[in-house]
């Protein structure tokens, strides 16, 4: 690590079966990781190195396990925190993340000097609520305060689908965000013109959140309420012609065999959350389920698509 830099511990302690999911998961923050297994040890302790390993390492849980990563300040560590919590309680696994290297009350605004307007789009702008920005000619400003749900248009996965929801969102048109986080992207249609939208998450503090934002916005228009499209619960109507799911590879795939039931004929399925790397295999998964690609993009390590019916 450069030492002349300030930086943050994000440190996610886990059930040792779920050590690969959260890996996978912090990786995409930063590869640079710190992991803390203990369930192999048992294995070593009959082979030559059992009576040179330190006896808190000896006495440890091996049920636990945990991985930290180490964030720069100067890169909105709070960020990464928000975008770990949601895309982990997205996948169903149970944790406890702490932060260690900014002062407690420090830490909800230390990111904010860092988060400026942010243009998405040809017309598109994300604008933090606590900073003044006036719009140029032809802009569409959505207001954010992100609070503690994921989504305010610096991370590259929210803004590969932000400008595909606005190549895609049609005056009238029906929208559903599937793991909505703030509610970013659901208010972004609503403002681009989009008639009923519906923004989910499984998260009811990301709905409190997204929930917010829309009175920050004025888009009453948006809905937001908890529900779980994977299981169903509770039973949304369909017949969107956009679906949105900004979330994580291992969901979309999951997602792909049955979204057709919440999308109208003709209608576009915008899937981000992608880390490079799983592309071909969410894509196969999406070709498996009848789509095909209309459109794609990559940025810095991230992959979104936009998706129709073959």
């Amino acid at each position: 690590m450069d030492e002349n830099k300030s930086w943050v511990q994000i440190k996610v302690a886990c059930a040792a079966k779920d050590i690969d999911t959260v890996s996978s998961v912090m990786s995409m923050v930063d590869n640079g990781l710190m992991i803390e297994d203990f369930s192999d040890v048992d294995g070593i302790l009959d082979g030559v190195y059992g009576d040179l390993i330190d006896e808190s390492i000896l006495n440890a849980d091996r049920t636990r396990a945990a991985v930290s990563v180490f964030i720069p300040t100067v890169k909105s560590p709070a960020e990464s925190e928000l975008f770990i919590r949601q895309r982990l309680t997205d996948l169903g696994v149970e944790f406890e993340l702490t932060h260690d290297g900014v002062k407690e009350e420090d830490w909800a605004d230390s990111w904010k000097q860092y988060y400026k307007p942010i243009k998405t789009g040809k017309k598109l702008v994300i604008v933090p609520v606590w900073e003044t920005y006036e719009p140029e000619d032809g802009e569409i400003t959505v207001l954010m305060d992100p609070g503690m749900a994921f989504g305010t248009g610096t991370h590259e996965t929210t803004r590969l689908c932000a400008g595909f929801v606005e190549n895609y969102t049609t005056p009238g048109c029906t929208v559903l965000d599937v793991g909505c986080g703030s509610g970013i992207l659901a208010i972004a249609a609503s403002r681009l013109g989009a008639g009923k939208c519906f923004a989910c998450d499984i998260d009811p503090v990301a709905v409190r959140v997204a929930k917010e934002n829309t009175e920050l916005n004025n888009t009453p228009n948006v809905e937001c309420a908890v529900s779980d499209l994977l299981k169903q619960t509770p039973k949304i109507d369909g017949g969107y012609q956009v679906v949105v799911a900004n979330i994580v590879a291992d969901i979309i795939i999951r997602l792909a065999p049955d979204v057709g039931e919440y999308l109208a004929d003709g209608g576009v399925f915008i899937v981000s959350g992608i880390i490079e790397e799983r592309a071909d295999e969410v894509l196969t998964a999406l070709d498996a389920a009848g789509y095909k690609v209309a459109d794609e993009r990559y940025e810095n390590g991230w992959y979104a698509a936009a998706v129709v019916r073959k």
